[in-house]
């Protein structure tokens, strides 16, 4: 994934690591003939390409397609849960052949079947070359990719363009980024030791760290706020000003990396004692800024929604594609929930802030947010439109690539995938005219309305 983004790598369970060649350790026998509710054994998951083998406390990943298979990282069991350094943990709920695997901090679980065996193409060392790599490029997103129909691209037809193109190892970046750059998805990319491409919908533009410290957050501190003062807390990603009229402002630019321990936990403890604090000061209406989000984790969303209503509601559904030879095939979809905190809330007048440079986790929140009571008012432009966690994948020349694989849904399901989630009152966001003329309509918008507001 880009480094220039501030969205931290939304992982799905598979790590970079393991280049071609490399030949997965041997495993125990016989597997298949474990006690029923045994994690021992060989999993394949319903969707995301991966297969999970469990031996002597030890789970290991591999990144599947229908032409290669993977080696990916090892987890060593601790407790009830599975752990790799660098990786989110996870545990394992197994129901004789069936099992459900929770990444920590997840939204949903992932759905496993036991099979008898690795596939054979896991114990050998795969393909290489660039004609290879691109195979196996292109495989994985014809597998998992669900947005091809909506985007107007004839996949295979894109293979048949590119592949004679691939005329050595120099050419490879280019014409991989050239094929999937007309997707215009943020959740796409690839990354290279030399060279790093991260898709866009067009017109919009990536939230950079460059962009927030030496653009964004001075104008907000200077121009928006007119020298209210505003507090950062969590590692700058959140921020508060108390306006007049017991209007709070409540910025958030991404909902990971909070603290200095990247994991659920940690993230999820420096989450709520910062709310701890602004809800401290009791605001009456709250303008929440979400217009330059790189996202995160979509759990962190929630326990921020959990913060901002007074009762139960459902927040969105998500489903991965499952079957790699039919792209209308879905698992069952899977519902999650805002459930109020037992820690101080929020329940009063709202107006989200959002714009081209918000995306993923911060798309995720702005949809579980729209079946709250009172209902925010949205302000601003489409969001990004990019919803799913990503798959991070690991080629045969080292080289790693992510996409999406997921649809998330309203209750009446609907999917903002590509356009973004609309607003509900259009207004500029951060455009040239705005920054240079010192106006913030967006910001201003939602002041007004929320002063009509009892």
């Amino acid at each position: 994934m880009t480094l220039t983004t501030l969205r931290p790598a939304r992982r799905l369970l598979v790590a970079v690591g393991a280049a071609a060649g490399l030949v997965a350790a041997p495993l125990s026998a016989p597997l298949a003939a474990t006690a029923a509710g045994s994690a021992t054994g060989v999993w394949a998951m319903d969707g995301y390409g991966t297969i999970v083998a469990v031996d002597n406390g030890k789970a290991k990943l591999y990144q599947t397609t229908s032409i290669s298979c993977t080696p990916s990282a090892e987890y060593t069991q601790d407790g009830t849960a599975f752990a790799a350094d660098g990786e989110q943990s996870f545990t394992f709920a197994v129901h004789r052949d069936r099992a459900e695997l929770r990444l920590e901090g997840d939204v949903g679980a992932r759905h496993l079947r036991r099979v008898p065996k690795l596939p054979a193409a896991c114990s050998m060392p795969g393909a290489t070359g660039p004609l290879a790599t691109f195979d196996q490029f292109w495989t994985t997103f014809a597998e998992n990719y669900p947005f091809f129909a909506a985007k107007g691209i004839d996949w295979t037809a894109v293979r048949a363009k590119y592949r004679p193109q691939v005329t050595s190892d120099a050419a490879l970046f280019d014409v991989l980024t050239a094929m999937i750059r007309p997707l215009g998805d943020a959740h796409t990319g690839i990354s290279t030791p030399d060279r790093d491409f991260a898709g866009v919908r067009p017109g919009t533009t990536l939230p950079t760290l460059e962009l927030e410290t030496n653009v964004i957050r001075p104008y907000i501190e200077h121009t928006t706020l007119h020298g209210v003062r505003y507090t950062s807390y969590a590692n700058d990603r959140i921020g508060y000003a108390e306006l007049p009229g017991g209007i709070g402002y409540l910025r958030v630019i991404g909902f990971l990396g909070y603290g200095d321990i990247p994991h659920y936990a940690s993230e999820r403890a420096v989450l709520d004692r910062t709310l701890d604090t602004i809800l401290a000061t009791k605001p009456r209406k709250l303008i929440l800024d979400l217009r330059l989000n790189g996202g995160g984790s979509d759990q962190l969303g929630l326990d921020l929604a959990s913060r901002l209503t007074a009762r139960p509601y459902f927040a969105y559904s998500k489903r991965t594609r499952n079957n790699p030879a039919d792209p209308s095939s879905f698992t069952a979809p899977q519902p999650a929930y805002v459930v109020p905190s037992g820690k101080s809330r929020f329940t009063g007048p709202m107006a989200i802030l959002t714009g081209g440079s918000q995306l993923s986790a911060g798309e995720t929140f702005t949809m579980a947010m729209m079946n709250r009571t009172p209902r925010p008012i949205r302000i601003g432009e489409n969001t990004q439109g990019v919803f799913s966690d990503t798959m991070d994948r690991t080629l045969p020349n080292g080289w790693t690539f992510f996409l999406p694989n997921e649809v998330y849904r309203t209750a009446a399901g609907t999917s903002y995938d590509g356009a973004g989630i609309p607003p509900d009152i259009r207004r500029p966001v951060f455009t040239p005219a705005e920054l240079s003329g010192g106006r913030d309509s967006a910001f201003n918008t939602a002041v007004e309305y929320l002063r009509r507001r009892s």
